[in-house]
C-alpha cells in the first residue's frame, strides 16, 4: 500500500514538472518569437563597429565585414537605405560618405561593405589604409527610400559602377522574401568586365530566382568575347530590358551624376513619369 502511495505521488510529481517545463518553453518562444531586435545604428551619433574581415577582389575592390556587438544584432537598416561612414583622408581630415551596405538585417552579427577605391578618393584613402581589428565609425540609417513588399509590381533597376549596392540590397531583400512577388530587371553598366562588382552574387541570383530577377550587363570597353551591351545605356537598351512605363512599376537609377542625368532624359523621352522613377 505504501509502494503504491509512492508511486502515485511520484507520477504526480513528475507530470506537475512536465507541466511546468513545458509552460516555461512556451513563454520562452512567446518572448522569442514576438521580440523585436533593435537596430545597432544611431541617426544622430557616430557609433563604431570592428573590422574584423577584409577580402580583396581585385585591384581597386576590397569586402569589409564589421563586426556588431553580439552574434544575434542587427545593423537596423531599412531596405534602400544607406550609412554615413566617417574616416580621415591623406592630410589627415576628416571626410564623411554615404555606403549601402550589401548586408540585410537576416545576416546577424555582422554587417559587409563592398569598396572600390578611387586613387584621389578621400574615404577611399581612410579604407585603403584600415586594418583588421581597426574600428569604423558609422551613423544612419539615411535615405529618401521607403519600400514595402508589393508596392510595385516590377522594378526597373540601372547602376552604374559602384551604384550597385543600394541595387543589391534591395533586389536581396525582394527575392529572398517568400512574401514578396516583385519582379526586378537590372541593367548595370561598367567601363571594364573587370570594373563589374558583385557578379558572382549577381548571376547566383538570376540563377536561383529564374524569371524573377534579370541582369544585364553594359561595358564600354568589353573583352573580345562578350554577348551583354556595348557602349553606353541607350533608350534602346532601357526599352528592351526594363519594364514598360506604367502606374505599378518604378525605376530606379544609381551612378556617377551625369550617367544619372543621362539616363533621367532616356526614361523621360520613354514615358516614364518622375513619379515612376527614384534616384539614389
Amino acid at each position: 500500500m505504501d509502494l503504491e502511495f509512492l508511486q502515485s505521488v511520484d507520477v504526480q510529481i513528475l507530470a506537475g514538472v512536465a507541466v511546468a517545463v513545458l509552460a516555461i518553453v512556451v513563454a520562452v518562444a512567446y518572448l522569442f518569437s514576438s521580440r523585436k531586435f533593435k537596430g545597432c545604428l544611431d541617426p544622430e551619433n557616430f557609433k563604431e563597429f570592428k573590422l574584423v574581415k577584409r577580402q580583396q577582389l581585385s585591384h581597386n575592390v576590397a569586402k569589409f565585414t564589421f563586426e556588431l556587438p553580439t552574434p544575434t544584432s542587427v545593423l537596423g537598416l531599412p531596405i534602400g537605405q544607406h550609412i554615413s561612414c566617417r574616416g580621415k583622408d591623406s592630410q589627415g581630415d576628416e571626410v564623411i560618405k554615404p555606403y549601402t551596405p550589401t548586408t540585410l538585417d537576416s545576416d546577424v552579427g555582422y554587417f559587409e561593405l563592398v569598396i572600390k577605391m578611387y586613387p584621389q578618393g578621400r574615404m577611399s584613402y581612410h579604407f585603403r589604409e584600415i586594418h583588421v581589428g581597426d574600428y569604423l565609425a558609422v551613423k544612419g540609417p539615411k535615405g529618401r527610400f521607403s519600400y514595402q513588399p508589393g508596392q510595385v509590381r516590377a522594378f526597373g533597376m540601372i547602376a552604374g559602377g559602384s551604384g550597385i549596392t543600394p541595387m543589391f540590397q534591395v533586389a536581396r531583400a525582394i527575392l529572398e522574401n517568400p512574401k514578396d512577388t516583385t519582379n526586378v530587371h537590372l541593367i548595370y553598366a561598367n567601363v571594364t568586365y573587370e570594373d563589374i562588382l558583385l557578379k558572382e552574387e549577381l548571376d547566383s541570383l538570376v540563377a536561383k530566382y529564374p524569371g524573377r530577377f534579370k541582369v544585364y550587363y553594359v561595358l564600354n570597353q568589353p573583352p573580345e568575347v562578350w554577348d551583354g551591351g556595348v557602349g553606353y545605356v541607350s533608350k534602346e537598351i532601357i526599352q528592351t530590358h526594363c519594364p514598360a512605363p506604367a502606374p505599378d512599376i518604378q525605376i530606379l537609377m544609381c551612378g556617377p551624376p551625369p550617367m544619372n542625368k543621362a539616363m533621367a532624359g532616356h526614361l523621360e523621352a520613354l514615358g516614364y513619369s518622375t513619379d515612376m522613377q527614384f534616384q539614389f
